[in-house]
This record gives C-alpha cells, sequence and structure tokens, in this order.
C-alpha cells in the first residue's frame, strides 16, 4: 500500500500525530538553541555560535509548520473546495527558503573569520570544552530527530513534516561540521583554530545540498505536477481492476497535502443504460479511495465505446 493511501485513512489521527512529532521536534529545539549559544558564547566558538543560529532557524520553522499543520487539516468549504492540503505545501516552501538563508548566514560569517585570520593576522580564541560538548549532543539528538520525523512524515504522507525532517538533518550535518572543526581547533592548537569558522562554512554547502530536494519538492506540488509513476501505475491498476471498464484516458493527477486529485475519462460498454454506467462510476471510485484513501478526489467523465459495425 502506497503512502497516500495510509494517509487517508483516520485522517484526523493522522493529523494530530504529525502536530505531535513537530510539538516533540520543537522542545528539542528550544533546548539545543539555548544549550549552543551558551556553549558557543562562552567557549569562544563561532562555529557554535553560528550552528545555534541555524538551530534558532529551526525552531522558527518547527512553529510555522506546528501552527500551519493545524490550518492544513481544516476540511472543505465553499471557498476551498479541495480542502486545505496545499497549505502543507507552502510549509515545506518555508522550511527549504529557511534553510537557504540559514546557509548563507553560515557561509558569510564563517567566510569573515577566515578572512580575519588570513589578511589582519588576528589571533582566533582557542574554542571551550563546552562547545566541543554541546555539538557532540546536537548531533546525537538531531540524527535521531530526523529518523523520527522522516519515518513519521513517510507514513502519514506528510510533505510537510518530511520537509522538517531534513530541516533537522541539516542540522545534524551542521552539528557534524561544527564538531570536527571545533575538535581541530581544541586540540590542535593555535595554528588550528581556523578549522572552526571552516566547518562552519563547509557546513553551510551541505545545508544547501539539503534544502534544494526540500524545494524541489514543494515547488513541484504547488505547480500541480502529477504524481510519480509508480503512482500513477497504481491509480491504472485500481481503475482497471473495476468490472465494466474497458479503458481510460485523459488521465490527470495532482497532490494536494496528503491526499490527491484525480480527473480520468472512463470508457464502458454503451449500450449500458445509465444507471448501470453510474454504479460502475461509483465502483472505481471506491477502488481509487482503497487504495489512495477516502480523502482523495475522484472526477470521472463516462465515455460509451459502441460495438463495432459489422
Amino acid at each position: 500500500m502506497s503512502e497516500l493511501s495510509a494517509a487517508g485513512q483516520n485522517s484526523v489521527e493522522k493529523a494530530g500525530e504529525a502536530r505531535r512529532i513537530t510539538l516533540l521536534g520543537l522542545v528539542i529545539n528550544i533546548f539545543l538553541t539555548a544549550a549552543k549559544y551558551l556553549a558557543g558564547i562562552f567557549g569562544s566558538s563561532s562555529a557554535m555560535i553560528a550552528d545555534a543560529t541555524h538551530s534558532l532557524s529551526d525552531l522558527l520553522t518547527d512553529v510555522v509548520v506546528y501552527f500551519g499543520l493545524r490550518a492544513a487539516e481544516k476540511p472543505a468549504d465553499s471557498c476551498h473546495p479541495y480542502g486545505h492540503g496545499k497549505i502543507e505545501a507552502v510549509l515545506s516552501a518555508v522550511c527549504g527558503v529557511s534553510l537557504l538563508l540559514a546557509a548563507g548566514g553560515l557561509f558569510f560569517s564563517g567566510g569573515m573569520k577566515i578572512r580575519d585570520v588570513l589578511f589582519t593576522e588576528s589571533v582566533m580564541p582557542a574554542p571551550g570544552i563546552s562547545a566541543l560538548i554541546a555539538a557532540g549532543v546536537s548531533v546525537a539528538l538531531k540524527e535521531w530527530l530526523y529518523r523520527y520525523t522522516v519515518a513519521g512524515g513517510r507514513r502519514l504522507g506528510s510533505s510537510a513534516l518530511i520537509a522538517k525532517a531534513w530541516d533537522h538533518r541539516s542540522d545534524a550535518l551542521s552539528s557534524v561540521g561544527t564538531l570536527a572543526g571545533i575538535g581541530g581547533a581544541f586540540f590542535g592548537g593555535e595554528r588550528w583554530r581556523v578549522l572552526d569558522p571552516l566547518a562552519a562554512l563547509v557546513v553551510s554547502v551541505f545545508i544547501v545540498m539539503a534544502a534544494m530536494p526540500v524545494l524541489r519538492a514543494s515547488l513541484d506540488e504547488l505547480i500541480e505536477r502529477a504524481l510519480p509513476d509508480e503512482l500513477e501505475e497504481e491509480l491504472r491498476s485500481a481503475i482497471l481492476s473495476v468490472a465494466g471498464v474497458r479503458s481510460f484516458h485523459k488521465l490527470k493527477t495532482r497532490r494536494i497535502g496528503r491526499s490527491i486529485a484525480v480527473d480520468v475519462h472512463i470508457q464502458m460498454d454503451g449500450t449500458l443504460s445509465l444507471g448501470e454506467a453510474h454504479d460502475i462510476s461509483k465502483r472505481v471510485e471506491e477502488a481509487v479511495w482503497r487504495q489512495f484513501g477516502r480523502d482523495s478526489h475522484v472526477s470521472l467523465h463516462m465515455e460509451p465505446v459502441r460495438p463495432a459495425r459489422v
């Protein structure tokens, strides 16, 4: 069964679970952001302060996603007949943009520190042990949070949660680079202290690499790109599994948050009565709902297939 299939069942419970996962990430990010800023300030580590700033952006997107998911749960109404699922794609885009902004900030701050070392002969202070410990704790917590969140996002079919998971993974990567840079500066002496801002520079590149797939997926949904080939193949199989359907064409698909929308012309025996044709179309709807969840939007156009003339 596809991820979208699971997403359509017990939608209220699924939405509540998505919020709980986001809330857990928010609480952990509050702790990490505060701990990193304190460790960076008292441990004299520019890499840790940059990492803390990245965690702060992560925390802000947690808040946006948490309240945005509540809005995405709202049922369809007269102004939004397809529901509010697109809000999830907007949230994903917000996460992606925040990652790019965080990467830009890390790159700029790291570059300025390296410039000072190379061209002004300034002496960088040695990072403290508190910064090293904070980086290690951050790597462990954020990698666990990534795995927990991405598993929940895939199970629930939530693009916003999956984007949020990559936000956590980028923070984990940031902390890995920070840990390496602080460790080199801490144990290597004065000549290796430049590794601290250099780590911030390298990490910014990894964050951009994490941001691009998130932005691409959210934009695909916002511009209503068709479902992936494997999901469309599942859809074709579901339609053709219904007795009475001869064939179909003009298939159009798109994703709306955790659900999908399908527009298709189904062809059936032209000698059938209107009632019989309607019964077949209802069975097609049921087949799609069984495969992709009852939140799926199914629009069918019935076409007759006339028997060939002898």
